[in-house]
Parts: C-alpha cells; structure tokens; sequence
C-alpha cells in the first residue's frame, strides 16, 4: 500500500504531536497552580479508600482510552485523506483480425454454401472484438456484408444467404432440371416457381450483371473484390483472413479484369491470407466440361500462394471441421496494451477511524456518568 499524499500525514502528525505537548503543558500548569494552595484537612484517609482507588483507576484508564481513541482516528483520518492506493499492471491483448466470408453463389455450389452459411452463424455468435464480412461473386462480385463486429447483424445475413441457396436448390432441382420450357411446368406448380424466380432476381440482380456478355464465376474477380474490401491494405497491422468457397468452374466469355493467379499474388503482398474450400469430386458440378483435378489443383495453388491451406469437403471432413482447423491455422495477431491504474484502498484507514472514533466517545460517554 502506497500513500498518493504523503505529507498529509507527515503534517498532520507533527501537528497532534505538537497539539498534545501544549495541552500537556497547559495542564500541567494548571494542576501546579493548585500544588501550592491550601490543602483540605484529612483527605489521606479518602485517597486510601477503596472506592477511591477504584474511582481513581476507572477514571485514568478512561481518559487514556478516549485519548488514544481520539488521537487514533484523527491518525486515521490522515491517511484517509493522504489517498492509500496501490498500483496494479493490467496486461491486456487487443484482438485485430478481420475475416471475410467469399463465396462463389453459382447454382453448382449451393449444398456447400447452405452447410458453410449454416455452421459459420455459431462461429460468428462466438467471436469477440474481430471484425467479419461476407463478399459473394459469380459474374459480378457484392459486398454482402461490410467488415463490422455488429454480429447480430451478420448472422441475420447469414441466415437470408443460406435461404437464398435453399431456394437455389428448389429451383435447380424441382424445375430446371426436370423442365425444359415454362410451358411443361405444372399449372399447380406454377406460382412456387415464379415465387421463387422473384426471390432469386433479388440477389442475382447483383451477382449476375451483365452475365450475357461476361460469362459466369469469375473466379478471380471474386476473390479481387473481396481483397480490396479490406480497408487500408499494407499498412494495417490487422491479421487478413479470406476464407473462400468455389469450384473453380470458370466460365469467362473473355479476359477477366483480374484472374485467380494475379489476386492470389495481390493477396500474399498485401499480408492476406486465403484459406481454400472445395467440393467433393461427387459434388463436381459438370465433370464431362470441367477437368476436376484441374480446377483443383488451379484453386489449390493460388490459396497456397498466399500461405494458406486448402480443403476439400468429403463425407470424412465436414464443414465444421474445416473451420474449425482454419480456426486453429490462423493464429490472431494480438498487440500486447500494457496499462497501469491506481486503485484506491480506503477500507482499512476508514474502519480503524471509525473503531477509534466509537471507543474515544464511548470512553468520554462513561465518563461523563
């Protein structure tokens, strides 16, 4: 325990000192005054009475006590007002990371990203201080979700991403698949597929811009996009995460503004890091047009450019566990705060003031009986 006003105490005690020296003076004078005057007859037999010893005794001791008690809580008081505190270091690690979700929305993907969508809402719900955004591309790239630590708001959506590719799953599997024309459609079924063509034109309204002329999952413009969502690149000292989901199925109707080579390189000189998830080869969205190995060893080697690692999801390793892996391979970068704070410690002078103070009165209570 420190004192934060030192001379309080100092100054306070020499004044009592000082102040008990003068009353002690002024009543020794005064009791000497009385040594010299005419003394009462017979007084020797009462001061060796019994009662007067005993009276005598009480009344000392009670003096003394009220003394000590008044001078112990003045003392105490002293060092109330001096501030007794103490100093504690308080080492606190600020978190600085900023994930970005990726996902490539094409129809090829949706049982992937409806799993990644799902489970991410925990993961979400349990992050503290980092930062999360979700970026969705197919022709065109949109910022779903700008970089924010509002959770409540990313996980809300997250659960309208995840309806969007259920509705995928409807449309592709229950219509596109089975009918070739609008015309073979059921009439009782009729009102769900238009239903459902309106709630998809919402988000493809975006992701699908200028789809006729440009092709579809611009693989690299995707992952471009969301590079440049991070603010201030290579100069923050926040970790960069991208986790990213697609097939690599490009189907581009010319040159892309940036391919998945150029943005894996941009990606590692701007300290980003991009962790890859990829189907199954049963989940291959058009084998007989696309070489799987291919596209995965394409995606693989841009994700592993950036120093990242690459996932393939199988019936042996779920969601949940990629994530959780990605989890433990990105390591927060934590900026060490060191801050040091006085804590006021008044409880101890305040109860000795406060004992002192209940036996001094106590004390001059009694005797004044």
């Amino acid at each position: 325990m420190e004192l934060m006003y030192t001379g309080v105490v100092i100054i306070g005690i020499i004044v009592i000192v000082a102040a008990l020296l003068i009353i002690y003076f002024l009543h020794r004078r005064k009791t000497s005054s009385y040594t010299n005057g005419t003394r009462a007859a017979n007084t020797e037999r009462i001061r060796n009475s019994k009662l007067y010893k005993s009276l005598n005794v009480r009344y000392r001791v009670l003096t003394l006590v009220m003394l000590v008690g008044m001078v112990g809580s003045i003392v105490a008081s002293l060092f109330l007002a001096a501030r007794p505190y103490r100093t504690d270091d308080v080492v606190s690690g600020v978190k600085k990371r900023d994930i970005i979700l990726c996902l490539d929305v094409s129809y090829s993907l949706y049982d992937l990203n409806s799993e990644i969508t799902d489970y991410l809402k925990n993961v979400v719900a349990g992050l503290e201080g980092d930062r999360f955004g979700i970026s969705i591309f197919n022709t065109s790239s949109v910022t779903y979700v700008p970089l924010t630590d509002d959770y409540d708001y990313v996980i809300d959506r997250l659960d309208a991403l995840n309806e969007y590719f259920v509705m995928q799953k409807e449309y592709e599997e229950n219509y596109v698949q089975l009918y070739e024309t609008y015309d073979e459609i059921p009439v009782d079924q009729r009102e769900r597929f238009d239903e459902l063509q309106d709630k998809l034109d919402y988000f493809e309204a975006g992701t699908l811009y200028d789809n006729f002329y440009r092709g579809s999952s611009l693989i690299g413009e995707g992952l471009g996009t969301a590079l440049y969502s991070f603010p201030y690149l290579g100069s923050s000292e926040r970790t960069r995460v991208i986790i990213m989901c697609t097939d690599n199925e490009l189907n581009a109707y010319g040159r892309e503004v940036l391919n998945l080579k150029e943005a894996s390189e941009y990606c590692k000189k701007n300290n980003v890091t991009v962790f890859g998830i990829f189907p199954s080869e049963e989940k291959f969205y058009m084998p007989e047009e696309y070489n799987y190995s291919s596209c995965l060893n394409g995606f693989k080697n841009a994700v592993e450019t950036t120093g990242g690692k690459f996932y393939i999801r199988t019936k042996s390793q779920s969601v949940s566990e990629i994530v959780q892996d990605i989890q433990k391979q990105e390591a927060m970068l934590v900026k060490i705060v060191m801050t040091r704070q006085t804590v006021d410690l008044p409880r101890i002078p305040f109860i000795i003031m406060f004992i002192c103070l209940a036996i001094g009165c106590t004390a001059g209570l009694v005797l004044q009986k």
